[in-house]
C-alpha cells in the first residue's frame, strides 16, 4: 500500500426501536444512553419510537431494507415478537435490550431488564451486545405471525386477550393481574376440542392449553417448560395439557410451576417441524405475549436459523452448535 493510501473503515449501523409504553416506567429518558454506548463501540445509531405493534414491525422491515447491520429491540416480549415479524429472512441482525413488563425472552438470554431502579442496566446490556458475536436462530410461525418463544391456544391466549392493551398504571400488578384473570376464565372454561396433524401423525381430545415453544421457559419465566429446547437445532415442542375444568387448568399450573408437567400423565410434549390445529369452535391465539385473535385452524412451524442476532454470552448455552 502506497503511502497516499487512505483507509476507510466501514462503521456499523443500526437502528434502535424502543417502545415508550413498555414497562412500569418510561425507558425513554435513557435511550440517549444506549446511543452513547453504541457509538462509542463504533456504530452509527439513529432512534425510532414505535407507537403500536404494526408501527413496530413496519419500522422493522424498513431497518432491513435500508440493509442496515442491527436493529435493537427496547422494550418487553411484544415488542420484540414484533420486530422479529419485521426482520425475519434478512440480514439484519436483532439485539435484545429488555425494558418491559414481561421479560422471559431476556430470562432465556441472560439478561437483567432495565427498571428505573437499575436504569444502567440498558446501557450495560448494549455494552454487551455491541460486539456480540451473531448467529442465526430458529423462527417459529404461528398463521402470518412469527414468534421466538411461544405460540400458545386456549386459556394463556384467553387472558391476554382480555388483559391488552394495558395502561402503565395496571403493569404494576401484572402477574397478580394475570393470575387473577386466568382463574376467572378457566373457572367459566370446558377446554377445547382439538385435532393436531404432527409431522406425520394426528393427536386428538380435550385440553385447556397446547403451547408451542422455541424456548425453555414458560409462565413469566417462572416455569421451565422444555428444559433441553435449543433456539437452532430446528425443532418446536407443542405441550398439550388435557383437561375441561378448572381444577385441570389449576393442577397443570401447579405441575409448571414445580416442573411437575415432564412426568405428568396429562401433559404431552411432541417435537415437531410442523403441525395443524383445527377444531369446530373458535380458539384464542397469542404469539410471544401479543393478542393474535381467535381461528378455528392454525399452522404452526419452524423457520429453521431465519433469524440472525446478536447473542450475549449466556445465550450461547441455547445453542446445540456452538
Amino acid at each position: 500500500m502506497g503511502p497516499g493510501a487512505v483507509i476507510i473503515l466501514s462503521m456499523r449501523s443500526a437502528t434502535i426501536i424502543y417502545n415508550p409504553a413498555a414497562g412500569k416506567f418510561s425507558v425513554r429518558p435513557f435511550i440517549k444512553s444506549v446511543i452513547k454506548e453504541l457509538e462509542s463501540a463504533g456504530w452509527a445509531v439513529e432512534a425510532a419510537a414505535t407507537q403500536s405493534g404494526a408501527h413496530t414491525i413496519e419500522l422493522a422491515k424498513q431497518a432491513a431494507a435500508e440493509k442496515k447491520d442491527a436493529v435493537f429491540a427496547v422494550g418487553g416480549d411484544g415488542t420484540i415478537g414484533n420486530v422479529v415479524n419485521g426482520l425475519i429472512g434478512s440480514e439484519t441482525a436483532l439485539g435484545v435490550l429488555p425494558a418491559g413488563t414481561a421479560n422471559v425472552w431476556s430470562i432465556e438470554l441472560g439478561l437483567r431488564p432495565f427498571t428505573w431502579v437499575r436504569p444502567w442496566v440498558l446501557r450495560k446490556n448494549a455494552s454487551l451486545l455491541a460486539d456480540a458475536p451473531i448467529r442465526s436462530v430458529d423462527v417459529g410461525v404461528c398463521n402470518q405471525y412469527s414468534f421466538m418463544m411461544w405460540a400458545g391456544i386456549g386459556l394463556d391466549a384467553l387472558t391476554i386477550q382480555s388483559l391488552e392493551p394495558r395502561i402503565r398504571l395496571e403493569k404494576f400488578f401484572a402477574m397478580p393481574e394475570y393470575t387473577a384473570k386466568t382463574i376467572w376464565h378457566a373457572a367459566q372454561w370446558s377446554g377445547m376440542r382439538l385435532k393436531f396433524w404432527v409431522d406425520d401423525h394426528e393427536v386428538e381430545g380435550r385440553f385447556v392449553l397446547a403451547v408451542a415453544t422455541n424456548i425453555r421457559h414458560y409462565m413469566g419465566g417462572y416455569s421451565n417448560l422444555s428444559p433441553d429446547a435449543y433456539i437452532d437445532d430446528g425443532l418446536l415442542d407443542i405441550w398439550l395439557f388435557s383437561g375441561s375444568n378448572l381444577g385441570d387448568a389449576l393442577r397443570h399450573a401447579y405441575d409448571l410451576w414445580r416442573g411437575n408437567h415432564i412426568t405428568s400423565d396429562a401433559a404431552r410434549r411432541i417435537t415437531f417441524n410442523s403441525l395443524r390445529v383445527e377444531t369446530d369452535t373458535p380458539f384464542w391465539l397469542q404469539t410471544d405475549g401479543e393478542p393474535r385473535g381467535s381461528a378455528t385452524k392454525a399452522e404452526i412451524k419452524v423457520q429453521k436459523r431465519a433469524l440472525r442476532m446478536l447473542m450475549p454470552p449466556r445465550g450461547m448455552e441455547l445453542l446445540k452448535e456452538k
